[in-house]
């Protein structure tokens, strides 16, 4: 029986770059995706722009903004960058604009930009892909091959054969989830959420939905701070400095049930001093002038008014006769703001995880497994995770292209079938 040399399960990022990279270097490579397209992810991420990479082209920082596997990634980003990763989009015909963050997307701010030209690449490498395909079993044969169960129990079963395998299944959002790679050797670190947002009940911050700020975070319990961009939601507070925090701390947080005390300080860049000075310039030259009415900048006029109440003030205060109690308790609101954490956003809405294949059981220069020779891992079901902009689908990138070129090497005929 012929079989394809490699096979990779999973068409998501990691999956599909690993594919082109394997298949333009004449191996004969198919994916298996379990669902009706490849490539979901792809058009779903950035609110359908797709965040590609970070403008961060030196290895070692780049490295440094991955709570889990940063180190493990330190030599795979000096064979596969971010820069690389803009050199190849560019030689096919993709351009990639840099946002005043750092995050990186295609000049067309669509996703679909993206997708067409991955699709475009693994048709002219002759990658070819099998839909509604899932992967329920796989075995390790004597002669070295890889035997896959495909299709399941509902649809009747399908054997395949394979002669090297890439697992590119995504993030493991339940043990069950990293089960194919259980099956061969391996081990998972626990799967716990991460890049969520927090549930706050405040019905005072409800009503500032839709605004955003710099703010500073801090969740004493944990030893977590972080500061950057914030956004007020419906359900209470997102934006990337939750999302980061929330990727440092995804464990602790975890351990504290998402129940926790949460700190704001709305003006990370001012001090105390300063805003009690601020306060006594007001009170002299804009005395008649209403407390709620003349916010401290950079602050918004909704969020001043709201933080101004919450603190206790009334609306008819005016500068003049604040008090010097009222002022410190306006000081401690600007500054340490704090909430009670009742939750996280809801698994669906969750798009990493952090856990998955334990890191020191593959090697990293070829991203094989160093347990099971011929099984290679790429992307999210390996335990690495990134913060919020452009680091995961970098990963993706990176773990991807060295994992498809390391499939590819070591055939006598260069891969190619008779």
């Amino acid at each position: 029986m012929n079989s394809p040399r490699v096979m990779i399960v999973g068409g998501g990022a990691a999956g599909y770059f690993a594919a082109i990279a394997a298949a333009e270097r004449g191996v004969d490579v198919t994916v298996l995706e379990k669902t009706a397209r490849v490539l979901d992810k792809v058009r779903i991420s950035g609110g359908g722009r797709c965040n590609v990479t970070h403008a961060c082209f030196e290895p070692r920082e780049f490295a440094a903004c991955y709570p889990r596997g940063g180190r493990a990634l330190l030599g795979p980003f000096q064979t596969f960058s971010a820069r690389d990763t803009v050199a190849w989009f560019a030689a096919r015909g993709v351009e990639l604009k840099t946002e005043a963050d750092g995050r990186m997307f295609p000049a067309t701010n669509s996703s679909q930009t993206i997708v067409d030209c991955l699709q475009i690449a693994a048709q002219q490498a002759g990658v070819k892909s099998r839909l509604n395909a899932g992967v329920d079993a796989i075995v390790k044969l004597p002669d070295g091959r890889f035997r896959l169960r495909v299709g399941g129990h509902s649809q009747g079963c399908e054997t395949l054969l394979c002669d090297r395998l890439l697992l590119a299944t995504g993030g493991c959002r339940s043990l069950a989830a990293g089960q194919l790679a259980v099956s061969l050797g391996h081990t998972l670190e626990a799967p716990v959420p991460s890049l969520f947002t927090l549930k706050i009940e405040s019905s005072w911050l409800h009503s500032l939905a839709g605004v955003a700020t710099a703010a500073e975070v801090i969740v004493a319990a944990a030893k977590l701070r972080e500061r950057g961009p914030l956004l007020v939601t419906h359900w209470g507070l997102s934006g990337p400095a939750v999302l980061k925090m929330s990727a440092w701390g995804a464990r602790t947080l975890h351990a504290l049930n998402y129940q926790f005390p949460l700190l704001v300080n709305w003006l990370p860049d001012g001090n105390v001093e300063k805003i009690i000075q601020e306060f006594q310039g007001r009170r002299q030259a804009a005395g008649a002038r209403l407390v709620g009415n003349f916010p401290l900048a950079p602050l918004t006029a909704r969020l001043w008014e709201q933080l101004v109440l919450a603190a206790g003030i009334p609306r008819e205060t005016r500068w003049s006769v604040l008090t010097r109690p009222q002022a410190h308790v306006l000081v401690r609101q600007l500054v340490r703001t704090e909430f009670h954490v009742s939750g996280k956003s809801l698994n669906r809405d969750e798009f990493v995880t952090c856990g998955g294949v334990k890191l020191g059981e593959v090697q990293f220069k070829t991203m094989e497994s160093k347990i099971c020779p011929g099984l290679f891992f790429a992307g999210e079901l390996l335990d690495i995770d990134g913060v919020t902009g452009g680091f995961n689908f970098q990963a993706a990138w990176t773990t991807g292209f060295i994992a498809g070129r390391a499939m590819a090497s070591g055939w006598p005929d260069n891969g190619r079938m008779d």
